[in-house]
């Protein structure tokens, strides 16, 4: 069986043993297994957008943009189309092959779907993969969104199911499953990870990676964030994890999920090169680029080039010639739903 074979039937066990290998086998196994499946120079760049900020009803204990901290973070309203557009425009010349889109929601209203999907069609129509993050989704929501030509929809699990509670008590573990499920079956393609550093034990970091390569088909995309501090939030002062924890946890990701894109996420901000070095090497091909992640920052642009140029790291070309001729036709097949959307548009509803 080669080394990079997909596996749904990981044990805790055998997760930990791999986070308890020496670090120089750990790293040698987690690149050579790299190796197989990507081109190990080659990272996936993609631009994160908040399009609704602030005033979340959730609790999740590491958000700044939960309605229960005072953060000091303004709430503000739904971006118009035409600014999202433009934010896309600049991030493809930057260099981003994906444009992300995020709202602080516990999940969309139906009401906002029509402005979604347009959201989702005007960007694609840019040559860019597009991802959404909006909470939880039904089914029908899901279905609608891929309808509009939405590649990815990002959900994360956060940490293990034992953990899970001492973060977030709003909603529960299953929600989480659910809501992966129906982008699934929709046939838009899944990007769940989580965050370390919130407290957590080893085992959780185990159980998080085990839940995610257990599930019925892996991510296409593993975000590991590490834990960024805000104040106001009820982690703020939490200890921090050891860097080269975060480093096996990448390492861990990349060889049980073999062919996902494994995303070095927030905290890049606090991160030295050498670290975010080895990280590429364990095996991250993917990073959010741009000076903010939402609303917590990240290194500028100039910086992660600059980073790439130093390492013989170059950026993954975008989809646009696959993505023009797939927009063709979902505008062919949706143009009944397009007149509809613009009549709602006109109607002031949003």
């Amino acid at each position: 069986m080669s080394s990079s074979a997909i596996r749904h039937d990981w044990t805790k066990a055998e997760i930990e043993a791999l986070f308890a290998l020496p670090m120089n086998d750990l790293l040698f196994k987690a690149h050579s297994i790299h190796r197989e499946t990507f081109d190990p120079n080659e990272v996936q760049i993609s631009r994160l957008l908040s399009i609704k900020t602030g005033a979340c009803p959730e609790d999740c204990k590491y958000c700044p943009q939960s309605a229960r901290y005072d953060t000091g973070l303004e709430k503000e309203r739904l971006l118009e189309i035409e600014k999202v557009i433009t934010e896309a425009k600049s991030a493809k010349a930057a260099g981003a092959s994906r444009f992300c889109m995020g709202a602080a929601w516990r999940n969309p209203r139906e009401r906002d779907m029509p402005y979604l999907t347009q959201m989702v069609k005007d960007v694609r129509a840019l040559g860019m993969e597009t991802c959404m993050t909006l909470g939880m989704l039904s089914p029908d929501q899901a279905d609608e969104l891929a309808s509009a030509g939405l590649d990815y929809y990002n959900h994360n699990l956060d940490t293990s199911p034992e953990y899970y509670g001492d973060v977030i008590t709003t909603r529960t573990y299953q929600n989480r499953i659910d809501t992966l499920s129906n982008v699934r079956a929709s046939g838009m393609k899944v990007c769940s990870g989580g965050i370390v550093g919130m407290g957590e034990k080893a085992t959780d970091r185990a159980g998080l990676l085990q839940q995610l390569a257990n599930l019925e088909q892996h991510p296409d995309s593993v975000p590991i964030n590490m834990l960024v501090k805000v104040a106001g939030t009820p982690f703020e002062k939490i200890d921090d994890l050891d860097p080269l924890e975060f480093v096996r946890t990448i390492a861990v990701a990349r060889i049980i999920m073999p062919k996902s894109r494994v995303r070095l996420s927030a905290g890049r901000e606090n991160m030295t090169d050498e670290l975010q070095s080895m990280c590429f090497f364990a095996g991250a091909n993917s990073i959010f680029y741009g000076c903010k992640l939402l609303t917590t920052p990240n290194p500028e642009e100039n910086d992660d080039m600059t980073l790439f140029k130093r390492l013989g790291l170059h950026p993954e070309q975008g989809p646009s010639a696959d993505i023009d001729s797939d927009s063709a036709l979902l505008a062919k097949a949706n143009a009944k739903k397009d007149k509809a959307t613009q009549q709602f548009f006109d109607a002031g509803a949003i």
